[in-house]
């Protein structure tokens, strides 16, 4: 009767494990937590995001392309940023190819503006901001490292409203704007021209006309002399000719006289 009771507990056990239901594997479990119904329905918000996009250029492709291009402009403009050190490099570049000239063939703009620039350079007040797409180069009142309670209270620092007032040089596309505009011209002093005449001070372009006469007597220049050697050629024989009749004379004058 023992081994009776031990095969029915026996077969008991094993119906009840046949019964309860398989145990859940780990990524089944992890799918039917929050959090991965939450990465679900994220995945399939960005996915049908992407559709909408796929197919609105597919029927609007002028629209698409236009915002392609803004993009892809405001990437360049954004890796072809100029920075401080570039500002640095511009700026004494500049300030070196004015030292290079006398002080009266130097443009009064370029040189006033490149000094002051250097000046607030040297005196440790200039600062950069990057703006995304852009940089600017203002100047503030103190040095950073400057120990007075002026340079050190924030309620003291520059107010962001005083910050247009301020702004030195704009750099975008590569290139310092102001910089590169005030030394247009920068060997040329207007000054020296200020006491002639209001017509002579300012030039106009020339005329089309003027332009071909140019063009044409440079390329004469280069041809070979041909006019002169025929000249020369006409002289000679004249003189020749001149002194033959020179001789006849002569001999006639010494036939009278015998």
């Amino acid at each position: 009767m023992a081994w009776l009771s031990a095969s029915r507990r026996m077969f008991c056990a094993a119906a009840e494990t046949a019964a309860a239901p398989a145990t859940k594997s780990r990524w089944e479990a992890l799918k039917s937590s929050k959090a991965g119904v939450w990465c679900r329905s994220l995945l399939s918000d960005y996915k049908e995001a992407c559709k909408e996009i796929v197919v609105g250029a597919w029927e609007h492709p002028v629209k698409a392309s236009v915002y392609v291009s803004l993009l892809g402009g405001a990437w360049a403009c954004f890796h072809t940023k100029p920075d401080y050190s570039s500002f640095d490099a511009v700026l004494l570049e500049r300030s070196n190819q004015l030292s290079l000239l006398s002080p009266w063939n130097r443009n009064g703009t370029s040189d006033g503006h490149v000094q002051s620039v250097v000046k607030l350079r040297n005196e440790g007040r200039l600062r950069h901001a990057s703006l995304g797409i852009l940089s600017l180069v203002y100047y503030t009142d103190y040095d950073p490292d400057n120990t007075l309670y002026e340079a050190q209270c924030s309620n003291l620092s520059v107010r962001w409203r005083e910050l247009p007032q301020r702004v030195l040089d704009v750099g975008f596309a590569g290139r310092w704007w102001m910089l590169n505009s005030k030394m247009q011209d920068y060997d040329v002093n207007d000054d020296e021209f200020k006491h002639l005449p209001s017509h002579m001070q300012v030039t106009s372009p020339p005329s089309v006309q003027e332009v071909e006469r140019n063009e044409r007597l440079h390329k004469e220049s280069w041809l070979a002399l041909t006019g002169l050697d025929e000249e020369m050629e006409t002289n000679v024989g004249v003189r020749k000719e001149e002194s033959v009749s020179e001789e006849s004379q002569m001999k006639e004058v010494k036939q009278e006289q015998v």
